[in-house]
């Protein structure tokens, strides 16, 4: 009886030799040829992206456009500048003051602002007028229908029709977009004239986005160099000298302290300059050196009654700073420029430039 013995493996052949070596080139093959479409996708997205280095930030839902449509988005690093986000800040403060009796509280320009809530309580605020809305709206229909009495309420207001280019609309402001929504509160906050300083010159970069159409960027100036009718006024040499000569506004800081104490001491009063900081000049926010200093110059009594002695809110302030620059006006010297909102805001340029015109009308009196 014979045993079967057991098959040593076959030799490949010579073809089958072929097919193995042909399968491993044909993945070696397919590798290199992802790994050129890779570097050819690449190069496609950095020749169609709108410069590389510099190209706008946009989430994907934000391509999702109708026909026709066009979106302005802005860019996410122009809300990382320091003078954006002192604006955002400012005007975040300006609102909890002037909603704090409502017990409202804004901490967010874009989640608390986009549904007309918050902006119905701020222009009835500011307005005195109650809106013919519904108090609470948690559809989206009902938010735009709000929004929409409030901006038509706004622009009735600010004086806007159609024919002006308008800054923002139902559907920005529902959108949260940012640029909207800033152009809406810094025209509100220069129209109703808020105690508030508003960095100058803000300017942000936004992206442009229309479909079937190349994006563009573009700047956009929120706000801009005021004077008190909120026109575009020139530098003058205080801005000069914050700028380019710190040890010589410190002259004129010590020189203006002395010139004010030579007369206030006359009612054994002082501002104090121990330091000769920005402190000194804010002894000055609540308007009563100013009154009782052209009574000074001047030599007339100013009636107590006239004034807030010892002023307890912002509108006493107003009125006393306001009070002092119509004495000024009524004495033949020229209104400040500066607001009183700005002096009670302890904006030290304005403090100075309205002390520097009395020192140069009345530097003569002993």
């Amino acid at each position: 009886m014979s045993t079967s013995r057991p098959k040593s493996p076959k030799t490949p052949s010579g073809r089958d030799e072929e097919s193995f070596w042909a399968k491993i080139g044909t993945l070696g093959r397919n590798k290199r040829i992802k790994e050129v479409q890779g570097l050819q996708a690449e190069g496609k997205y950095a020749i169609d992206s709108p410069g590389s280095p510099t190209a706008p930030e946009i989430p994907p839902e934000d391509y999702t456009l109708h026909d026709n449509e066009e979106r302005s988005i802005i860019q996410p690093k122009s809300l990382e500048d320091r003078k954006v986000v002192e604006l955002i800040q400012v005007l975040i403060d300006w609102m909890n003051d002037e909603l704090a009796h409502q017990r409202i509280i804004v901490k967010d320009i874009n989640e608390d602002l986009y549904d007309g809530q918050v902006l119905q309580k701020l222009l009835e605020k500011l307005s005195g007028v109650k809106l013919d809305v519904p108090e609470v709206t948690q559809s989206e229909e009902g938010q735009r229908q709000k929004l929409t009495v409030v901006l038509r309420a706004v622009n009735r207001i600010l004086g806007q029709n159609h024919r002006t280019i308008q800054k923002w609309s139902v559907d920005s402001i529902h959108s949260k977009n940012t640029v909207s929504i800033l152009y809406l509160l810094v025209a509100l906050a220069r129209f109703y004239r808020a105690p508030i300083r508003l960095p100058e010159n803000v300017s942000v970069s936004v992206v442009i986005v229309k479909k079937n159409a190349t994006n563009q960027v573009d700047q956009e100036n929120i706000t801009s160099t005021y004077d008190d009718l909120g026109m575009r006024c020139e530098r003058d040499a205080f801005d000069s000298l914050f700028d380019h000569a710190p040890k010589e506004l410190q002259l004129v800081k010590k020189s203006l302290v002395l010139f004010v104490n030579k007369h206030l001491n006359k009612l054994n009063l002082e501002v104090s300059s121990q330091q000769m900081d920005n402190e000194d000049f804010k002894q000055f926010h609540d308007g009563v050196y100013l009154c009782l200093l052209m009574g000074l110059l001047e030599g007339f009594f100013v009636p107590l009654f006239d004034f807030y002695l010892t002023p307890q809110d912002t509108d006493q302030k107003v009125h006393n700073v306001s009070f002092a620059f119509d004495l000024m006006h009524d004495v033949g010297l020229p209104r400040p420029k500066a607001r009183p909102e700005d002096i009670v805001n302890m904006d030290l340029k304005s403090t100075l430039r309205v002390l520097y015109n009395l020192f140069m009308n009345y530097k003569h009196l002993n």
